[in-house]
């Protein structure tokens, strides 16, 4: 009985391992590309978290009534009697 591997082999075709899992298997160098498959997807979930968190920092506090008072002291659009009233009406 003719082996078909031998009859493919006496014509000159060669079988180098190439098979099905050839895409994944590129000549013993699959696990270069698992690594870097896996680190873009670490990558990723680092950046969404980082994102995630930069959000909830921008939402910032409104200032209370006596804080933006105190500002306009500060900055002089207001004056110390003004000022000493707007803060009793406050509190």
């Amino acid at each position: 009985m003719l082996n078909s591997g031998n009859f493919l082999c006496q014509w000159g075709w060669r079988d180098y391992g190439m098979g099905p899992g050839m895409m994944w298997n590129w000549w013993g160098m699959g696990w270069i590309f698992m690594i870097v498959f896996w680190g873009l997807v670490v990558l990723g979930l680092i950046f969404l978290i980082r994102w995630l968190v930069g959000i909830t920092k921008t939402t910032r506090v409104e200032e209370s009534a006596l804080e933006i008072l105190k500002k306009r002291y500060a900055r002089g659009e207001i004056d110390k009697e003004e000022f000493e009233q707007k803060k009793k009406d406050l509190v």
